[in-house]
């Protein structure tokens, strides 16, 4: 396993093929890294789909309210929720999208993020100062590359399991 300095901000996402640990931002973008940590330790983040994965680009995920691989109806709206939280406020930075960065998910509307976010699978600096970063990618990178692409995939991948590494 990684080298994990800070288990209270780091997150394991174990998908279909490994793990991948997340070293999250809290200096950077605290109300992000919370509200990860919140609902990963509620479990809200287990067996949700990664709905939209893009070659090249990103593959996001976060869909609590409809992107649990048990429920066929609310999967066909993977992508249009979030959690039952309020909406967070923005936290740029100066922080670039470079590949393995974890950005909030969000509307047109700045402070929309709530529980989606997305893993790039390539630098996008055009996201830069526009998206909330708040994690990076320190080990399994090899493992996002392979979720299944497309918008959203004919058989997605999903997160199995999202802990906090403190908690492990």
């Amino acid at each position: 396993m990684a080298d994990i300095k800070d288990p209270e901000n780091t997150v394991i996402i174990e998908v279909e093929g490994g793990n991948v640990v997340i070293e999250l931002l809290p200096d950077v973008a605290p109300g992000h890294v919370e509200r990860m940590k919140e609902l990963a330790r509620a479990g809200e983040y287990d067996n949700v789909t990664f709905h939209r994965v893009i070659d090249g680009f990103m593959a996001q995920t976060g869909d609590v309210a409809n992107g649990d691989m048990e429920d066929n109806f609310n999967l066909r709206m993977a992508g249009t929720g979030g959690s039952d939280k309020p909406n967070l406020k923005a936290e740029f930075s100066k922080l670039p999208f470079d590949r393995g960065v974890l950005g909030a998910a969000r509307s047109q509307s700045p402070d929309s993020a709530n529980s989606q976010f997305f893993i790039m699978l390539a630098d996008g600096h055009f996201l830069n100062g526009q998206y909330t970063v708040y994690g990076r990618v320190i080990e399994g990178m090899e493992h996002v590359d392979a979720i299944p692409k497309g918008e959203p995939p004919a058989a997605p991948g999903r997160m199995i399991s999202v802990k906090v590494a403190a908690d492990l």
